[in-house]
Formats: C-alpha cells, structure tokens, sequence
C-alpha cells in the first residue's frame, strides 16, 4: 500500500505515517478529526497542510483497516 503524500521514516516520529515533508502523523489527524474537528480547523492548526493531505490521511487509515482481521465474539 503506498500512497504519495504519506511517509513512513523510522527517524521521524518514531516511524508513524506521517503527512510527507512535516511531523504531522496520520494518527494526530485523525484523532482531530474524531473529536469533531472540521478540516478547515486542522488546516488553520496546521497552515503547511492542504485538504489532499488530510484525504490522504483519512485513505492511508481506510487501506490499513482494510488488512485488519476480524474475529467473531462468542
């Protein structure tokens, strides 16, 4: 799975997916996101990002839960 505006470095950021070029992980947008954060607020948080950026987060973390496996509960 590779997507062009996320990089993955094990010197940055301990190895999270992180926006391309920045220390913004894919982990901290989302988690804006999920507190009900608009994407123009995390654009105004973060000025370097764009909206492609926090599409490409949202599409890295929908490819990665896509591998996930799921058990059935008894």
């Amino acid at each position: 799975m590779t997507h062009v505006r996320i990089s993955i470095d094990p010197a940055v950021m301990m190895g999270k997916p992180c926006i391309k070029g920045t220390r913004i992980t894919v982990e901290h947008i989302l988690r804006k996101l999920a507190a009900g954060r608009s994407f123009a607020d995390v654009l105004e948080a973060h000025p370097q990002l764009t909206e492609d950026d926090l599409r490409a987060a949202l599409g890295f973390a929908a490819d990665y839960m896509q591998h996930e496996t799921v058990l059935a509960a008894d």
